[in-house]
């Protein structure tokens, strides 16, 4: 496929799972104190083992051209960017601290059984598979909060969690600084693998990328849905 037909491919995936029961209900939870902490803790362990994931496809991946763009984009995550000067962990312990957690409580918290299930698969997936499947695995779930693909149905998965935090609890953007940078910088993630998706993923490739994506899109209904049943526990 050309890049034109991955986005649309890749999008229709995104805007399925975006109208998804389980996110369906992800979205109307009532949001508490106690269960935004859940959120921003289990988004926590997800952000952070993000990483793990990326350095399998880069180790995977033989193209120097890929890996470049892979530390790129590890670069902002980990060390700094135009939206934070100490990665983005940092935003997920700011806004912990609005909900009054410290970082040791942000950073050392059990996963939710969803959570680790899903965590397992996802470094399944970029470890043992191709580096393309891993690639399209998880470039996809960076689409999920992308507002330019989203807007007719709610916007993005932090811009329109931000909203419901702004109803239920009164937030102010300045206290959710991860949605705030994450419904803004994977716009630009969004867009980023496309071009190598259209060079490296050709025949057979091809199939084996786009499923890969769906099941990556699976598990993030199953990760956000476990988080879901666990807010309305403590709503």
């Amino acid at each position: 496929m050309k890049r034109a037909e991955w986005r649309k491919e890749l999008g229709e995936l995104v805007r399925s799972a975006m109208r998804s029961p389980e996110l369906e209900h992800y979205f109307q939870v009532k949001i508490t104190k106690p269960g935004a902490q859940v959120l921003i803790t289990q988004l926590g362990l997800f952000i952070h083992h993000r990483r793990d994931c990326w350095a399998h496809v880069s180790g995977n991946c033989p193209h120097m051209s890929v890996k470049q763009k892979i530390l790129q984009h590890e670069y902002g995550e980990v060390i700094k960017d135009e939206y934070t000067e100490h990665g983005h962990m940092e935003l997920i312990i700011r806004q912990g601290k609005a909900l009054g957690l410290s970082a040791n409580q942000v950073l050392n918290v059990k996963p939710l059984p969803s959570t680790m299930a899903t965590l397992y698969a996802w470094g399944w997936i970029t470890r043992e598979k191709s580096w393309l499947e891993g690639l399209a695995s998880l470039t996809i779930t960076e689409w999920a909060n992308d507002d330019r693909l989203l807007q007719d149905i709610g916007g993005g998965l932090s811009s329109r969690m931000a909203k419901r935090w702004m109803e239920d609890l009164g937030f102010g953007w300045e206290q959710m600084p991860n949605f705030k940078v994450h419904s803004q910088a994977d716009e630009e993630h969004s867009d980023m693998f496309l071009e190598d998706l259209e060079t490296f993923a050709t025949g057979e490739k091809e199939a084996l990328a786009y499923q890969a994506a769906k099941e990556s899109m699976q598990l993030l209904i199953m990760f956000r849905g476990g988080i879901a049943d666990a807010m309305e526990k403590l709503s």
